[in-house]
């Protein structure tokens, strides 16, 4: 279940609010016009193709394109294995997005597998949305934020974007992303 931790980004010891409540959660993102939202997940194969994924979920994908204007989705996915190749893989994917950035976009990603956790630091707060399979999270352009997919990803994500330039990140150089709980650490919080 979505699990919303807010600390003070001077404090990342003690959280302020933590939830699974959904309209709390989607409360506390309009307030930094980040859109969330969930779909009803659909049935994929155990390593779905891109083409299966945007298929299934064609409706939903259409409507997200129509109402902000996207015109390129795309489909990127982890699938754990006991292989070094899939370790070296693991490490390069989590290590690209897990130093702070931001971006001249908005950062639309639905999890149609899986989970990741989006830290959005904004108003002197650091929000962590640990999202799961379902959930449909719309960073807004210029926020400053990380993602952490875990030390074993695992999922399946669509990703939108308004050119064909896809994910292009311009970093701080803050270490503010050290100092906070990681998605392990996250994903081990009681339900």
């Amino acid at each position: 279940m979505t699990l919303l931790t807010v600390w003070n980004d001077t404090d990342p010891t003690t959280p302020e609010l933590q939830t699974r409540d959904f309209d709390t959660i989607h409360e506390v993102l309009a307030g930094l016009n980040a859109r969330f939202s969930r779909w009803e997940l659909k049935e994929l194969s155990a390593e779905p193709t891109q083409d299966e994924v945007l298929e299934a979920y064609r409706t939903e994908i259409d409507g997200v394109n129509s109402d902000h204007g996207y015109t390129l989705v795309d489909v990127v996915s982890i699938t754990p294995a006991d292989t070094d190749e899939y370790r070296a893989q693991a490490e390069a994917a989590r290590s690209k997005f897990l130093d702070e950035h931001q971006h001249d976009d908005d950062e639309d990603r639905f999890f149609a597998r899986g989970s990741g956790v989006f830290y959005l630091h904004a108003n002197g707060k650091v929000h962590a949305v640990f999202c799961e399979a379902g959930d449909l999270l719309s960073v807004p352009k210029d926020t400053t934020h990380w993602f952490d997919m875990g030390t074993n990803p695992d999922y399946v994500s669509v990703r939108f974007f308004h050119d064909d330039d896809g994910w292009v990140g311009h970093f701080t150089g803050s270490d503010v992303a050290a100092k906070f709980a990681t998605y392990d650490q996250l994903a081990s919080v009681p339900a």
